[in-house]
């Protein structure tokens, strides 16, 4: 397993009901299969360096977690077909 980090931004647009919701889900996601998180760090509502669907701020979530390469990757995937994320990156550390 290797070290991973995904930075998301969500929509400033959905509840913070959802918005935890979705945070949990894709830590529940790592952790069901087979990856631990090490940590999620919600930095809050932000401006974004340009328009994205034509908002100007999004919530930032940082989350540090372990897991092979195939869960990072399906998470990825289900990142974009998700409509509340505006942009997502992971990167191996």
């Amino acid at each position: 397993m290797a070290n991973y980090e995904v930075l998301y931004i969500l929509s400033p647009s959905i509840t913070d009901e959802e918005r935890e919701a979705t945070i949990s889900k894709f830590k529940a996601y790592v952790e069901s299969n087979g990856g631990t998180v090490a940590g999620v760090d919600k930095w809050g509502l932000k401006p974004l360096a340009y328009p994205i669907k034509f908002k100007t701020e999004g919530h930032y979530v940082l989350m540090n977690y372990s897991a092979n390469a195939d869960t990072s990757i399906a998470m990825g995937k289900l990142m974009l077909i998700n409509e509340n994320i505006l942009r997502h990156i992971i990167v191996k550390k």
